[in-house]
């Protein structure tokens, strides 16, 4: 792939779009969507060359995540959360657990997800309280992790554990088949992100033997803020882009084409141009900013943090304040549901609240630009 996001646009055109309102309307998992994904490299977007992928990195997870938000919120975050999750194995996965899952993505389309989030910790979901007993060349764990999106249709995912060493936590790796996992379907019913498929994943005496677990004892922290962190933020960062540029391309086109009676259009209206250059304004700083984060991180810049949780943060108001915009240039089409703008900005709210949430993400953010440890 040599222009990932043009080449993410021209495939959520084609195989994102189709399914885009029906994922919303009956919080519908893009499963069409996801195998094209597959078929057509996506997924195998960061596995390693060797491994038959595409080897790509920071920058270019975040045009793809980008793209496809600029076309369906929910399909971008879903993805964006594989790739999450696949870069875990590409820096810590053993060479046979690497083999295992970069064969059944680049040859079955099969996919990640996150399991880290719990009822007990929330947006913290680094300090995990399910429980996980060693027994023997076995790990045995019990617990619920919360909100699991693409629950029961990815083939992997990744769970934060206790370590044996005090104090600290492992990542882990699920596979689906696993005795012991169950999902609680009925339980997710977003207010946006409704195909996302997020719910409670209940583990009883689930058991793995240490082949499953990513890196070494006691190295989950480490790969929460040196690997999650940076390709799980800036991804967000991309999808409320995205999200926000949407809602510039949907509501300005609505601008144009509402007539009327002596042929008029909306868009002559000075209140209206002005609501949309400030729609557009916000979306685009958010895409600049967010792709200068990619790239500083990308090239291990010593802002890159900093440029990173900021372009998270302004992201998700921004989205959130386009659709607050959009919905009056929208007027009554916009809130009786005649246009996507009021799914968009149902979509946005999730920004504010997903772990790390907002308010953690700016108190980071302080910390770091302050020099002070985190978290």
């Amino acid at each position: 792939m040599n222009n990932v996001y043009q080449e993410g646009k021209d495939f959520a055109k084609a195989y994102i779009q189709p399914y885009t309102e029906l994922t919303d309307k009956e919080s519908k998992f893009p499963e069409e969507s996801f195998k094209e994904l597959g078929e057509k490299g996506f997924l195998k977007l960061l596995v390693p060359e060797e491994y038959g992928g595409f080897g790509k990195g920071l920058e270019e997870h975040a045009q793809a995540c980008l793209a496809f938000a600029e076309t369906c919120s929910t399909t971008a975050l879903c993805y964006m959360m594989h790739n999450v999750a696949l870069m875990c194995v590409v820096t810590h996965g053993s060479d046979e657990l690497k083999k295992k899952i970069f064969s059944d993505i680049v040859e079955k389309g099969e996919f990640l997800a996150l399991a880290f989030s719990e009822i007990g910790t929330g947006t913290h979901f680094y300090n995990p309280e399910i429980s996980a007993e060693v027994n023997g060349e076995n790990t045995i764990f019990n617990g619920t992790k919360s909100m699991v999106t693409s629950a029961t249709y990815a083939s992997y995912y990744l769970v934060l554990a206790p370590s044996v060493e005090e104090g600290k936590i492992n990542n882990w790796v699920f596979p689906m088949e696993k005795q012991g996992l169950t999902f609680e379907m009925s339980n997710w019913n977003g207010l946006g992100m409704r195909g996302n498929s997020s719910c409670p994943m209940h583990i009883d005496h689930v058991t793995l033997d240490s082949s499953y677990r990513l890196g070494e004892e006691g190295s989950g922290e480490e790969q929460v803020f040196n690997v999650v962190a940076p390709f799980f933020i800036t991804g967000l960062g991309s999808v409320y882009s995205g999200t926000a540029m949407h809602m510039f391309e949907e509501v300005s086109n609505h601008a144009v084409d509402r007539k009327y009676p002596d042929g008029s259009s909306l868009s002559t209206i000075e209140m209206v141009q002005t609501h949309i250059g400030h729609i557009y304004k916000n979306a685009a700083a958010a895409i600049a900013i967010t792709l200068d984060a990619a790239s500083a991180g990308a090239n291990e810049e010593s802002d890159a943090l900093a440029k990173i949780l900021a372009a998270r943060v302004f992201a998700s108001e921004a989205a959130i304040e386009c659709g607050r915009l959009a919905m009056r240039v929208g007027g009554g089409k916009a809130y009786n549901k005649a246009l996507p703008i009021e799914r968009l900005l149902r979509d946005s709210y999730a920004g504010q609240v997903m772990a790390p949430s907002s308010d953690v993400l700016t108190i980071w953010l302080g910390k770091t630009l302050t020099g002070q440890m985190i978290p």
